[in-house]
């Protein structure tokens, strides 16, 4: 279970990116963080996997710190920023060898086969990376993460640039990743999507939660999206 006590990151300015925030993401669930531009979802993210520091706050996987055990931490998950940066001199296969060889995946041809299959770039893992689109680069950042089997993984703005066929597969890669007990954290503007495939869901702004619980909670008998457009206009 990732635990977020109290989290409060500060930027330049006294400026509060992230107020005091709470969260809880269990065991194989689908968790959906929501939030205007700005509005701290990033910034949550890249804390939980300590890209960033934070001023005020604690942040576990079940029992672990991100502070106080980083190595440890991050081996346990596997984390997908927006714009994935690759290393661009390599080919598909060889980053995915790489990342392989680092967390020590024993049935990668197994994996590296199934996955590059669903996402259709089987054919262009030969080819470098510096050749290929932005919808290629986060198919391949997508099949590097899902590969290793993590505790927990963590997703900003997984379906931007996506077509609409990768989009329904990643959603059903989720699904069945969290049914092997991963649990999946992931920030979008996809309202429809998250409403869909959601457990919980956490909705942020100006840095604070304003509204945090099961989807049904959430929405009560309006749609996600009403009570998005409610919450940040208040």
């Amino acid at each position: 279970m990732l635990k977020i006590k109290r989290l409060t990151k500060i930027y330049q300015k006294n400026k509060k990116a992230v107020d005091n925030i709470t969260l809880e993401i269990k065991d194989g669930e689908i968790f959906g963080f929501i939030g205007h531009n700005g509005a701290g979802k990033t910034t949550t993210l890249k804390c939980c996997v300590g890209i960033l520091n934070f001023e005020e706050g604690e942040i576990t996987l079940d029992g672990l710190s991100i502070k106080k055990d980083p190595v440890d931490f991050k081996k346990q998950i596997a984390y997908i920023p927006d714009n994935p940066d690759l290393y661009e001199q390599l080919t598909g296969i060889q980053y995915l060898n790489f990342i392989s060889d680092i967390y020590e995946i024993n049935e990668r041809n197994e994996m590296i086969e199934k996955y590059s299959d669903i996402f259709e770039i089987k054919d262009v893992l030969g080819n470098m990376i510096s050749s290929y689109s932005h919808g290629m680069k986060q198919k391949l950042a997508l099949t590097s993460a899902i590969i290793r089997k993590p505790k927990l993984l963590i997703l900003d703005e997984p379906f931007v640039g996506l077509d609409p066929k990768a989009s329904f597969q990643v959603k059903e890669i989720m699904k069945e990743m969290c049914k092997e007990g991963t649990s999946i954290f992931f920030s979008t503007h996809v309202l429809e999507v998250a409403e869909k495939i959601c457990d919980h869901v956490a909705i942020i702004k100006d840095g604070k939660i304003v509204a945090y619980g099961t989807m049904d909670e959430i929405k009560g008998d309006k749609s996600l999206e009403a009570v998005f457009m409610e919450l940040i206009d208040e």
